[in-house]
């Protein structure tokens, strides 16, 4: 290894480091509420795993909600990922890397083999590069596969900064308030076919746009 491939490598742990406590210190200020959360204790109380599902400009909040519960986590093979990947573990994560565009086949494989053996897994739909709020394929196929339930999960921030990226990334500002709603359990028949399937992807969609507006209305009052 090259002495400047050496210190590239060297700066970039520090900033991850860095990064990772600032992120642990904001979210610390910020204040949750959760609705519908019996759904969550209902399943967790049964011992059922579940695919939690939340836009990908929320993954902030989305990721932090399930911070130290040895979920699973569906992360893209990029630069940026990796940094995502290093946070996550931080957070007791179990990480699979991949995505529609890159290690796809073998990530959704994981994530079916994972959900088949009781793991819960955080998944962000429409990433990870977009279109934003579009719901792809990959949560459902997993529900379908392994019979486990995906909750939806709305979330709107009173105070934030919108980042200038394709999913408008949100950032909570310091002492602000996040509002989360959850959507009832929802199952997907194995013996779904193709069109079936793809109407339960358009409804999740619909639907998960529906909680965030419902959230951010909350918020905004």
């Amino acid at each position: 290894m090259q002495i400047k491939e050496l210190k590239q490598n060297i700066l970039r742990s520090l900033g991850n480091v860095v990064i990772s406590r600032l992120i642990n210190l904001l979210l610390a200020t910020v204040k949750i509420n959760i609705r519908n959360r019996e759904v969550l204790i209902e399943l967790e109380k049964d011992k059922i795993p579940y695919i939690a599902a939340f836009w990908h400009g929320k993954m902030l909040i989305g990721w932090n909600l399930f911070k130290g519960k040895n979920f699973s986590a569906l992360v893209s093979q990029s630069k940026d990922g990796e940094l995502l990947t290093r946070l996550l573990k931080k957070w007791k994560y179990d990480v699979v890397r991949g995505s529609s565009h890159k290690g796809g086949k073998e990530a959704l494989s994981k994530m079916i083999e994972l959900a088949k053996e009781n793991k819960s897994i955080a998944v962000t739909p429409d990433g990870p590069t977009g279109p934003i709020n579009k719901f792809k394929a990959g949560a459902v196929i997993t529900a379908r596969e392994s019979g486990i339930p995906i909750v939806l999960i709305g979330i709107g921030i009173s105070r934030k900064k919108n980042l200038r990226s394709w999913d408008k990334f949100e950032i909570p500002k310091p002492f602000s308030k996040a509002e989360v709603i959850l959507s009832e359990k929802i199952y997907v028949d194995k013996n779904f076919d193709y069109d079936k399937t793809n109407d339960l992807i358009l409804m999740c969609e619909e639907k998960l746009n529906e909680l965030n507006r419902k959230a951010e209305i909350v918020c905004s009052n």
